[in-house]
């Protein structure tokens, strides 16, 4: 009973930091899209020194433009947010293109779980890496998609096909996260202390 409890213990405590960094990072990505945004509440400050999210927007478009030139394909940055084909049409890099909800969720698995900050470190950087890449591949899949008028596969549109590759990545980095912490733990655990 009391073995239980103290596992029950342990859930809640990871499940209410998940909760509280989840909405951190998920709720001020809002506030700061929202701050750096021209209309509405408009802070010079925020969108001068903490717009993070233009900063990614502009990596996916350079690394998309990098993507497609490896593949012979030639595109332009325009000024907007906006990758074209070169006379071709374009793919305009919109707040929900970013990804913010799944890194917010990556980072919140991450940093609610009881490892040192080098691990946490590491983790964080791989799994954001990995989704940003499944981004760009996206982003590249869709301009090349609708300037050759391919369908989307099943009718789906891109953004669902994203989020179902990006939590399809998560959970297996999950997976691949709780079986090396397990294998850490049993290699602490078959350690003999010396005197």
């Amino acid at each position: 009973m009391k073995g239980s409890f103290l596992g029950d213990k342990k859930f809640l405590w990871f499940v209410a930091k998940f909760l509280l960094i989840f909405c951190v990072l998920y709720f001020g990505t809002l506030a700061v899209i929202g701050l750096a945004s021209p209309e509405g509440y408009y802070s010079p400050f925020v969108a001068e020194y903490f717009d993070y999210v233009s900063g990614i927007k502009n990596m996916l478009l350079l690394c998309t433009q990098w993507l497609l030139s490896l593949c012979g394909i030639k595109t332009q940055v325009e000024p907007g947010f906006l990758i074209r084909f070169v006379m071709g049409k374009s793919v305009f890099i919109a707040m929900d293109c970013v990804g913010y909800g799944v890194y917010s969720f990556w980072l919140a698995y991450v940093l609610s779980n009881s490892i040192s900050i080098g691990k946490k470190i590491i983790w964080s950087f791989g799994g954001v890496l990995l989704l940003f890449i499944i981004n760009v591949i996206r982003i590249s899949l869709y301009l090349t998609a609708i300037n050759r008028n391919w369908e989307m596969p099943l009718g789906v549109d891109h953004h669902t096909w994203f989020n179902i590759a990006a939590y399809l990545a998560i959970f297996l980095m999950i997976w691949r996260f709780e079986k090396s912490m397990k294998i850490s733990s049993g290699q602490k655990s078959n350690e003999k202390p010396t005197s």
